[in-house]
């Protein structure tokens, strides 16, 4: 019986198929050794710049943590110090006011207690920027009220407050809480000087994380006149320095301004 002998070409053919597909296996190993590195390398700096961020976010929340204690300490000391002193300062006028006779003594010491009446004023208007615990919308919108009605409590202004804002705890910082509250001062104080108005509506807005004030009155508008030196510029630096933006609208009748800043 003869014995057939493969073909020495069929032989290396098998050969060459066998080392072919061990190569293409060696490759395809070394290609999987090298993404499973490289995803480990990856996974190694992800994992380090999530450290790094944690790290530098914990320092920024202890240096807050310290800036909002700071905040409080001088308030306290504002309130228990410069407050006590301004307290003492209007009981002694007013003591002297009744002893005394002269009329233009009197109109001195009127002067006096009008002045430590602005000072007292001012002192509660910084102890309230300084008190982190108003570092949200609503507080903001409740504050800017309270001073507008005081404002005009003694004059026919009437006041209407319009609240667009259904997330009254947004945070506001200090530094955009003091400047739209200087804006919404000089503002009212505008009207109070030359406009002539009788109503003054303030409309507060919160859309797409952009917060707007309005303030808009009836009175004479924007004459020549007022076309500088009644606070416009300051209001608007104070706006331009936060990245918002201010804007005077048209109006038939008084002047609306508009303040915009976004959160």
């Amino acid at each position: 019986m003869t014995q057939i002998l493969p073909d020495p070409v069929l032989l290396v053919l098998i050969f060459a198929i066998i080392i072919l597909l061990m190569f293409v296996g060696f490759i395809i190993l070394v290609v999987m050794v090298y993404k499973k590195k490289q995803a480990a390398f990856i996974n190694e700096k992800l994992l380090q710049e999530i450290e790094h961020r944690n790290v530098i976010l914990e320092k920024e929340l202890e240096i807050q943590k310290k800036i909002q204690e700071e905040r409080e300490r001088i308030s306290h000391d504002m309130h228990d110090d410069l407050g006590a002193g301004i307290s003492a300062l209007k009981l002694q006028a007013e003591f002297l006011k009744q002893k005394v006779g002269e009329q233009h003594l009197k109109e001195d010491i009127d002067d006096l207690l009008k002045t430590s009446e602005e000072m007292n004023l001012s002192m509660r208007e910084m102890l309230w920027s300084l008190n982190s615990s108003n570092d949200n919308l609503g507080n903001f919108m409740q504050y800017v009220l309270l001073y507008a009605e005081n404002f005009f409590k003694k004059t026919d202004v009437k006041i209407n407050i319009t609240r667009k804002v259904e997330l009254p705890d947004t945070k506001l910082n200090a530094e955009i809480r003091r400047n739209f509250f200087l804006c919404a001062k000089e503002a009212l104080n505008n009207v109070y000087k030359h406009s002539k108005a009788q109503n003054v509506d303030i409309l507060f807005t919160l859309k797409d994380q952009r917060f707007t004030m309005e303030i808009i009155d009836d009175g004479v508008g924007l004459g020549e006149s007022l076309t500088s030196g009644n606070g416009l510029n300051n209001m608007q630096r104070r706006i331009q320095n936060l990245c918002g933006n201010y804007t005077i609208k048209p109006s038939e009748k008084g002047l609306h301004l508009v303040f915009e800043i976004k959160l």
